[in-house]
């Protein structure tokens, strides 16, 4: 089998959902083994809760926290991330911050990596902030892996959206409330069955 694995952070539940239609579309490809993990959080509790984020992520808390060592055991990596003034989020730097020693041992050389984000508005910095993650990802030695205009939802003008040829993204609206639209759940899940796809061509599976 050929592992796919899904890293992300979610607040509010847009990345979650995100990630969920990525790992829809990953398993689609045969023999592609597709596990969901969220990073560890980094907040204490009270200060989520004033944040109004303790009922969502206590809505995730089924899906375990992923290691470190999970990541060398992947053959392809997907990560997700919300932006934060044109990066990713603490909780997701201070994860991979954590992947020295995966570094050192070139654990994750020549395996897909790729990203998937959110923002509150249109133009709140979705490609600065993959653009700026893919600088980790090579210095891990991965392989980027985008989202190509063969998804014909990026040619689609006729609504508000996310997604880009650097990775599929949603808008979460300013206070939040709204959620993926179906064209960018559509573009999360034909990402994770590209990257899978990839992935098996260059794991040779």
């Amino acid at each position: 089998m050929m592992k796919v694995l899904i890293v992300y952070y979610s607040m509010y539940g847009h990345i979650y959902k995100m990630a969920e239609a990525a790992a829809e579309g990953a398993r689609a490809v045969e023999g592609a083994e597709v596990v969901l993990r969220r990073v560890p959080e980094t907040l204490p509790a009270d200060v989520l809760e004033k944040m109004g984020a303790a009922a969502t992520l206590g809505l995730q808390a089924p899906v375990p926290v992923c290691t470190v060592e999970e990541l060398g055991e992947a053959d392809a990596i997907i990560f997700g991330t919300p932006t934060r003034f044109g990066n990713m989020c603490g909780q997701m730097r201070q994860f991979l911050d954590s992947t020295g020693q995966l570094w050192m041992k070139g654990a994750l050389v020549g395996k897909a990596g790729s990203v998937i984000t959110s923002s509150n508005t249109q133009h709140g910095g979705q490609e600065a902030t993959i653009l700026s993650f893919h600088i980790t990802l090579l210095h891990q030695g991965m392989v980027i892996v985008g989202l190509p205009y063969s998804f014909q939802g990026q040619m689609n003008t006729s609504e508000i959206s996310g997604c880009s040829p650097y990775g599929a993204s949603t808008i979460a609206g300013a206070d939040g409330s709204r959620s993926p639209s179906a064209n960018e759940l559509a573009g999360a899940r034909f990402q994770g069955e590209h990257v899978a796809r990839i992935a098996r061509k260059l794991s040779g599976r």
